[in-house]
C-alpha cells in the first residue's frame, strides 16, 4: 500500500516539477532599465522617461548614469530634477559641427548622471529618471546606455544590443520607439473624419427619433380605434 501510495505521489510530482520548469525557463530574468515617451517624434521635442526597477535583493540602487548616443547629438537637453538625487550633466565636444534639424551643434550632452542623496530605489522597487530635449533625429528609434550603480558597489551596465531576429541579451540597452510625427495633413483628414462621423451620428438620431415618433403615432391611432 505504501508503495503505490509514492508511486502516487511521484506520478502527480513529475508533472508538477517540469510545468514550474518550463515557466521558469519562460519567464525573463528580471525586469531592466526602459526608456518610453508620449510625445517624442522625428525632428521634434519631447520629454523621455527612464524606468529603473532595483534588481537586487541586498542593496538599494544609488546612482544612474544615461548615456546618450553619438551618433544623433540632441541640440537641447534638460535633466529631469528629482528629490532625494543630485542631478549632473557632462557636456562633450564634436569633433566637427552636426546639423541636428535647424541648429549647428558643436557640443553637446553626453551623460546625465543622478546621484542619491538619501536611501536611493530600495529592493523590490522602482524609480523614473526623465530628461526633455531634441530635436530627435530622423529614424525610428534611439539607443541609450544606461549605467545603473547599487549601494555595495554592483554595477549593472545596461549597454547590449542584439542583432534583429536574435534573443535579448542579458543586460540589453534602452532603446526609444519615436512615434511618427503629426502633419498639418493628418490633422485636417482627421478633422474631417470626425465631422463626417459626426453628420452621419446626427443624421442616425434623427432617423431613430423619426422612427419613434411613427412608433408612437401608429401606437395611439390603434388605441383610440379600439375605445370608439
Amino acid at each position: 500500500m505504501k508503495r503505490n501510495t509514492s508511486r502516487l505521489r511521484a506520478a502527480l510530482i513529475t508533472p508538477v516539477v517540469a510545468a514550474t520548469a518550463l515557466l521558469l525557463a519562460a519567464v525573463p530574468a528580471g525586469a531592466h532599465v526602459s526608456v518610453s515617451s508620449t510625445d517624442a517624434s522625428p525632428g521634434g521635442f519631447g520629454k523621455v522617461t527612464f524606468r529603473v526597477p532595483n534588481e537586487s535583493d541586498t542593496a538599494a540602487t544609488t546612482k544612474l548614469v544615461v548615456t546618450l548616443p553619438a551618433d544623433a547629438p540632441f541640440a537641447f537637453v534638460t535633466a529631469g530634477a528629482k528629490p532625494g538625487w543630485t542631478v549632473e550633466t557632462e557636456v562633450e565636444t564634436l569633433d566637427e559641427p552636426v546639423e541636428v534639424g535647424d541648429f549647428t551643434v558643436s557640443e553637446a550632452i553626453r551623460t546625465i548622471t543622478w546621484t542619491a542623496t538619501g536611501e536611493g530605489i530600495g529592493v523590490g522597487q522602482f524609480d523614473e529618471f526623465a530628461l526633455s530635449g531634441g530635436p530627435f533625429p530622423d529614424a525610428d528609434r534611439i539607443t541609450f546606455t544606461a549605467e545603473q550603480t547599487y549601494a555595495d558597489g554592483e554595477i549593472a551596465d545596461w549597454a547590449e544590443v542584439a542583432d534583429e531576429g536574435e534573443d535579448e541579451p542579458q543586460y540589453p540597452a534602452p532603446v526609444l520607439a519615436l512615434a511618427a510625427a503629426e502633419t498639418a495633413d493628418d490633422v485636417d483628414t482627421a478633422s474631417a473624419d470626425t465631422g463626417d462621423a459626426s453628420d452621419t451620428a446626427s443624421r442616425a438620431l434623427a432617423g431613430v427619433a423619426v422612427l419613434v415618433a411613427l412608433g408612437a403615432l401608429l401606437v395611439a391611432v390603434r388605441q383610440n380605434r379600439h375605445r370608439a
